[in-house]
């Protein structure tokens, strides 16, 4: 899922809404979602979030009020997002964003269900 599919939809249009703390991104196929930093933070593709293999993913947690300070291209098939947290070393291929946008719904309900399982509810902002 890092790589660039060579069928994957491409975002014609990426935007940062900082006071909302949404990123905008439309897909050339006429995809359109709004995705939260917390939500891509918590689903960053580097290593440190997603381990270096299956089972080794690190629960995120207090990341509510996370925000992307810096947006930065990545050659033509993704984006480095940097976050005001200090966290900047995951690559957001195009695939990948597009993944999430149509999975939206279901990751972030697994989100929420694993701070509860860990004790760590989210808080409510």
């Amino acid at each position: 899922m890092s790589g660039l599919q060579p069928d994957s939809p491409i975002p014609t249009l990426i935007q940062l809404h900082q006071g909302s703390r949404l990123l905008e991104i439309h897909f050339d196929n006429d995809t359109e979602c709004m995705l939260s930093c917390e939500f891509l933070r918590v689903y960053s593709p580097s290593a440190e979030v997603r381990g270096h293999g299956a089972g080794q993913e690190v629960l995120q947690t207090g990341k509510e009020l996370v925000n992307i300070s810096g947006i930065e291209p990545v050659g033509r098939y993704a984006i480095k997002l940097i976050f005001d947290d200090g966290h900047d070393t995951g690559l957001y291929s195009w695939d990948y964003l597009y993944y999430l946008a149509q999975h939206y719904e279901s990751l972030w309900q697994d989100y929420i269900t694993k701070l509860t399982i860990a004790g760590q509810p989210r808080k409510d902002i």
